[in-house]
């Protein structure tokens, strides 16, 4: 298995049919979750924000080809008719079943298609590997590559599925991301490390400085195996969900490359995350890249416009990494070699590292170049 059926308690199918699928999890257990924080939240998100706080799920409901955003109270109560789709399916109550979706906004759902594939989905839940893969393409849209993490801590697993590829930005994007785990974990625990893994990961990716309405995190804890260590435990789910954040980026709309953007000697991670996310935001940085054109004065100049105080004057600016490493800026000093320069950027992974030399913290945020296809893609994407 590459992700979440190699956790015990976990089934999982989904089906899709031209633009429109759907998703099946039944787990049952100990449940976290972050929202997005756009003002403007789907029905969907509505719904999950008591479920949330009761802190436990059996199961969840996807549909994709459908945000079910900014459609009202209407959105909201075919959420929750969703909700009672899944639960009909899966022998539960609606209060248990976690509701998302995930498409174009300002359309309602189409309850009957739902209900349908539903009732063809739910007969082959299985914990299979190709249970994992059908799950994640029944909840892709403009995804090119399905999205699977499975991380093996001491005595306990974590592994998620999730689905992003455009409208991404910090403060997560159009994304949807399912973790599970077989720990005992309690619900406030469980939050709190969720909250701070997030942070790390999805909330420091940027394909196109877009946040959506529909963006979700939830983690399920089964309760399997017992208490582990929290770090370990803390540490594994951030790395889980780091690991889907680098796959969305790498499958940004239109990308041909990843770029990671390390800022290292800052003066708190907080701040070294605020010019990391500035820098793969800006669209000059990002079509440099896509030209493999070791442009050192985009980076430092969206740097600048971060908030964040440093001294431009004392800081160094590396492309590349490994043997492909080389300084472009260095203590303030241009010292860029052009050709070798050009050469770092070459391949599907850029690497860029800003020292700041204004402290000891650091952060890596994650984005993609932007290309021509990105236009082709959104420019029509509703016809």
């Amino acid at each position: 298995m590459k992700s979440i059926c190699a956790i015990d308690g976990v089934r999982a199918w989904g089906i899709k049919e031209g633009k429109y699928g759907l998703s099946l999890i039944a787990a049952e257990g100990t449940v976290a979750g972050v929202l997005t924080r756009n003002l403007v939240r789907a029905g969907p998100i509505e719904a999950m924000v008591k479920r949330i706080e009761n802190g436990r799920l059996a199961g969840v409901i996807v549909n994709s080809g459908c945000a079910n955003a900014y459609t009202g109270e209407l959105g909201y109560q075919n959420a929750e008719a969703m909700a009672v789709i899944g639960a009909e399916v899966l022998g539960t109550t609606p209060d248990l079943i976690g509701v998302a979706s995930t498409g174009v906004i300002g359309r309602h759902l189409d309850l009957d298609l739902i209900r349908r594939q539903a009732a063809t989905v739910a007969p082959h839940l299985t914990s299979s590997e190709e249970a994992e893969g059908r799950a994640a393409r029944g909840m892709m849209t403009t995804d090119l590559a399905e999205k699977h993490a499975l991380i093996r801590g001491d005595g306990f697993s974590v592994a998620g599925l999730c689905k992003g590829s455009g409208m991404i930005a910090p403060n997560m994007g159009t994304m949807l991301a399912f973790l599970y785990t077989d720990a005992t974990v309690e619900a406030p625990a469980l939050q709190q490390m969720l909250q701070q893994a997030v942070n790390r990961s999805f909330n420091r990716v940027v394909v196109d400085g877009d946040t959506s309405t529909n963006d979700i995190v939830l983690c399920t804890a089964t309760n399997q195996r017992g208490t582990v260590d929290p770090a370990s435990f803390s540490a594994a789910l951030e790395t889980c969900c780091r690991s889907l954040a680098i796959q969305i980026a790498a499958d940004g709309e239109g990308a041909t490359k990843l770029i990671e953007m390390i800022v290292s000697k800052a003066p708190s991670e907080e701040e070294a995350a605020t010019v990391a996310k500035t820098i793969i935001e800006s669209p000059l940085v990002k079509t440099a890249v896509y030209g493999e054109d070791p442009n050192w004065g985009r980076i430092i100049a969206a740097a600048g416009r971060a908030g964040v105080v440093f001294n431009p004057n004392r800081v160094s600016l590396f492309s590349g990494e490994g043997t492909k490493r080389v300084p472009l800026v260095r203590d303030g000093t241009i010292v860029v070699d052009l050709a070798a320069a050009k050469a770092s950027m070459q391949g599907k992974k850029v690497v860029f590292e800003l020292e700041l030399n204004a402290g000891t913290a650091s952060a890596t945020a994650w984005g993609c170049d932007l290309t021509e296809k990105y236009i082709d893609i959104n420019g029509r994407y509703t016809t």
